[in-house]
């Protein structure tokens, strides 16, 4: 019979603690014009919230920005660099470099690049 009479004077406090010492604590701030306390804590959320957010369009506008995407003039495959960079093309190995928004070869001075055209056999010998 007394087991019975403690069970009902039993209650389950587990999580409630820790809810009125934050209250009291709201309560004693604002009474004694702590205030901006929770106003800088509140700011301070909504910028670790806001952040990422800013940090992440920044970075896509800073990528847009940066990146070219083109094709090796020598083999014709096409991947994407940095402007103002100097690289090697991952698939013949050239070296390239960004110039007016397109990859060029890197050439020691004085050379002259020069496109190669096949001609055929038969034209040559049809037109003697």
């Amino acid at each position: 019979m007394n087991d019975r009479f403690n069970k009902l004077r039993q209650y389950n406090t587990s999580g409630l603690g820790c809810w009125v010492s934050l209250i009291l604590m709201v309560f004693l701030l604002t009474s004694v014009g702590l205030g901006w306390v929770i106003n800088g804590f509140l700011i301070l959320l909504g910028l670790l919230f806001i952040t990422p957010v800013l940090a992440f369009w920044g970075f896509q506008w800073w990528l847009k920005r940066k990146l070219i995407q083109d094709q090796c003039p020598v083999c014709n495959y096409e991947f994407t660099g940095f402007k103002n960079t100097e690289f090697n093309c991952p698939s013949c190995g050239e070296a390239l470099q960004v110039e007016a928004e397109h990859f060029s070869r890197m050439t020691p001075p004085g050379t002259i690049d020069v496109d190669a055209i096949e001609v055929s056999v038969r034209s040559i010998d049809e037109g003697d």
